[in-house]
């Protein structure tokens, strides 16, 4: 990750935790005077948020490590790791509070929202859904995996504020509302995570190269051909910012190694220059194709 870059998602962090604890401080209090389930909950999903800046913070660091022996490639993957760890913060969370609030339900348990509450929820909407604005502008500028997490997990924080926000004035007409929105909460946190699981496990996993990157692989390798070379069996490693691209080329199997090498090397060296990928090519003899 470039200097700016880390700057930037260092003060992404170190916001994000300043604002969640404050947040989570107040929610909670509130939650504790009205007797809340919804809001507990939501006081705790702001805290989760601080956990997960955390992580943001220690993989951004460990993400800017350079290469050494044992990681050749670099630590880019940390990035993917701590987004991974969000994942399952936001999962666990999820999980407790839906089980409280399917237990809130059976005990037939409301909650005795006022002014105090509205005020909070209120304010907490405005805050989060401003930081996730800003993380996911920092996402876009530094092409952060992790950033966009931590903007999805603020994103959802806010939107289940804005639920119970809506609860409360519902409160009064029903007794239930409160659990009810407790396990809407649980849910929206269950798909936040899911989302970042997804885009996090992909990569670590493996991925095929998307159609665009394949045709522009091609494009360029059949400039130094002089003849069609049909590149295939392309695989695309990640590593952060830090991308491996192995694959197979044709040439006449008459060509000498010297003049086979010269053309291998020049599509290395132009994928290089034009995509910022780190190419290795196998050469096929033409005649087994």
């Amino acid at each position: 990750m470039k200097k700016k870059s880390t700057s930037l998602a260092y003060l992404e962090g170190w916001l994000s935790i300043f604002i969640n604890i404050l947040l989570f401080g107040i929610k909670y209090w509130a939650g504790i005077v009205t007797k809340s389930v919804a809001i507990i909950a939501d006081a705790w999903h702001t805290l989760s948020d601080s956990l997960s800046s955390i992580v943001v913070l220690i993989g951004v660091r460990t993400t800017t490590k350079p290469a050494d022996r044992k990681h050749p490639f670099g630590h880019g993957r940390a990035e993917l790791v701590a987004s991974v760890i969000i994942g399952v913060i936001l999962g666990v969370v999820a999980f407790n509070f839906l089980v409280e609030s399917i237990s809130r339900l059976s005990k037939h348990q409301s909650a005795s929202f006022g002014t105090l509450a509205v005020v909070v929820v209120a304010v907490s909407v405005l805050l989060k859904e401003g930081i996730a604005q800003f993380s996911f502008w920092a996402a876009r500028k530094t092409k952060s995996l992790v950033l966009k997490a931590d903007g999805w997990h603020h994103r959802s924080d806010a939107i289940t504020s804005l639920l119970i926000l809506i609860g409360i004035f519902l409160g009064k007409y029903f007794w239930w509302i409160d659990g009810v929105l407790g396990i809407i909460v649980a849910f929206f946190i269950l798909y936040a995570a899911y989302g970042i699981l997804k885009d996090a496990t992909n990569p670590l996993l493996g991925e095929r190269p998307d159609e665009e990157l394949v045709t522009r692989v091609k494009e360029i390798s059949e400039r130094f051909a002089p003849s069609t070379i049909e590149a295939h069996h392309l695989h695309l490693h990640r590593y952060g910012e830090h991308r491996e691209l192995t694959f197979h080329i044709y040439l006449d199997g008459a060509m000498s190694l010297d003049d086979a090498h010269t053309i291998a090397t020049s599509i290395e060296n132009a994928i290089r220059e034009e995509l910022e990928i780190e190419a290795t090519i196998h050469v096929d003899p033409l005649e087994e194709n």
